[in-house]
């Protein structure tokens, strides 16, 4: 599929003579110890995604990640070989067979997200569907949604439960706090990136390119809502758990080393669906939909609830608002 927003060539030409170059994907030691191996078997490298000669397929593939361009200055080729390339590993290490696809944003939407506080009850449903939905590791049991059991009567979040049992909820005189991404206008973990591996796409979702992340952490540093989080190990996911549709952006499997976070469920909200979080809530705590929308749901919300933004002093403009029924 045709990466819609993907800088031109020329621009690219242009930005170089101005000075103003994006930088090239950095070097690691797993990356000079793949171009030294296939140094030694005689191959010539020319660029992102060259065959190998000599080299199994597999060696083929992770020669062709390593060299990889950035996802935003790949063209349609270069995506294609790499969605096969995601599509082969895949089913070599889970032995199952997934769709990678590269839904680009869709013209006239801007997705924001809301969640009614008095409507959550805690059961952290939301966050065992995200974890199904985006192939995330089971070894450590934590997601992109980090549910928090608050005291009545405030919003300090020092005081928060993060490890409450959700066996026990609702617990009298605590409320629940889910945190998230909140997709903000201004990411901080953005301009934090040093390689720009995430960014805002255009449909208001923060992505991460994981073939591009270093695994810096930079990010999570910058990030005021602890919505970012380090893969420390290699997923481990139970072969009849897998999601197949995947997307680039989103829930493909991931390998160790690399940040995660929240995509509103790319793979799902480019194709009409909600999130997985939305359609787990017992309660219908979550509000998602288009803000460019007059007509849409979370437009209502935004109109006529009272709502606030988490952190907003922060400066980052986040698209995610928390509801509060009442007067």
């Amino acid at each position: 599929m045709e990466n819609d927003y993907a800088p031109s060539k020329e621009g690219e030409r242009a930005a170089s003579k101005s000075g103003n170059s994006v930088p090239k994907q950095p070097d690691s030691p797993q990356r000079r110890r793949l171009l030294k191996g296939a140094a030694a078997a005689g191959v010539v490298v020319a660029g992102a995604g060259s065959a190998a000669a000599g080299l199994s397929q597999s060696s083929r593939d992770a020669l062709g990640s390593f060299l990889q361009d950035h996802y935003r200055r790949m063209d349609r080729q270069e995506i294609q070989e790499a969605l096969a390339r995601i599509e082969r590993r895949a089913e070599r290490d889970h032995g199952v067979a997934i769709r990678c696809g590269n839904q680009p944003p869709i013209a006239g939407v801007a997705f924001g997200y809301a969640l009614n506080l008095s409507r959550c009850t805690g059961t952290r449903r939301c966050v065992d569907a995200c974890i199904r939905e985006n192939n995330t590791g089971r070894h450590d049991g934590l997601g992109n949604i980090r549910v928090l059991s608050m005291p009545d009567n405030t919003w300090d979040l020092s005081r928060a439960d993060h490890h409450y049992q959700p066996e026990t909820v609702p617990e009298k005189g605590r409320w629940y706090l889910p945190v998230q991404c909140q997709q903000c206008g201004d990411p901080a973990c953005v301009q934090a990136c040093p390689v720009e591996a995430t960014w805002r796409e255009p449909d208001g979702m923060v992505v991460v390119d994981y073939d591009w992340c270093i695994g810096c952490r930079y990010c999570a540093t910058a990030c005021p809502y602890w919505a970012r989080r380090f893969n420390w190990r290699d997923p481990v996911i139970p072969k009849g758990e897998i999601t197949p549709d995947t997307h680039y952006l989103g829930n493909r499997p991931r390998r160790r080393g690399v940040m995660e976070k929240c995509t509103l469920c790319v793979q799902r909200s480019r194709r009409g669906s909600y999130p997985a979080c939305h359609q787990a809530c017992p309660t219908g705590a979550r509000i998602f939909g288009n803000l460019l929308d007059a007509d849409s749901p979370i437009r209502y919300v935004l109109e006529h609830k009272r709502v606030y933004r988490l952190k907003e002093e922060q400066g980052t403009d986040p698209q995610f608002w928390y509801v509060v029924d009442g007067p």
